[in-house]
């Protein structure tokens, strides 16, 4: 997995409305791009709905980005569905998802198979990652990111 001090990749990468963005789009901006497994699946709307209700990060300026391997046409009907009020970009062959190591092993049901690994990225204006949670847990999730901003913030 990417790690703390590295340069995060840039991207190009098409959101639920067919706009392309690039990390160098938000040159200047701290970033949350989070990595989730599933449009519209009971874990990650919760992760969606509590990044979307998080007004204190908007008020600091940072930019969230949600990112998964669907296609922008669900993104687009899952951003719809919870009044998503972010860009949701969509990695269909996951090739940012595996470039950053956030697609790994996984097990459900007794079952193993390769899949994607729930992870949050903060990403400081000059590019570099910041902050890195891997296997997030969901719950108080999108508080811990909004802490460390305000903590990276005050240090700044």
């Amino acid at each position: 997995m990417i790690e703390v001090g590295q340069p995060f990749p840039d991207f190009s990468l098409p959101d639920q409305n067919g706009k392309v963005h690039r990390l160098s789009d938000y040159q200047e901006r701290y970033v949350v791009l989070y990595v989730y497994p599933k449009d519209d699946t009971p874990g990650c709307t919760k992760e969606a709905c509590a990044f979307r209700d998080n007004q204190e990060l908007r008020a600091l300026g940072v930019q969230v980005l949600g990112v998964s391997p669907d296609d922008a046409a669900s993104h687009q009907n899952f951003a719809a569905k919870f009044s998503l009020n972010f860009p949701l970009l969509a990695d269909e062959g996951a090739g940012l998802i595996r470039e950053i190591g956030a697609w790994g092993p996984k097990q459900m049901y007794g079952k193993q198979y390769e899949g994607v690994s729930r992870s949050t990225f903060l990403i400081g204006p000059s590019g570099t990652v910041l902050r890195v949670w891997p296997a997030v847990k969901v719950e108080g999730h999108s508080d811990d990111v909004l802490l460390a901003v305000k903590s990276l913030l005050q240090h700044a």
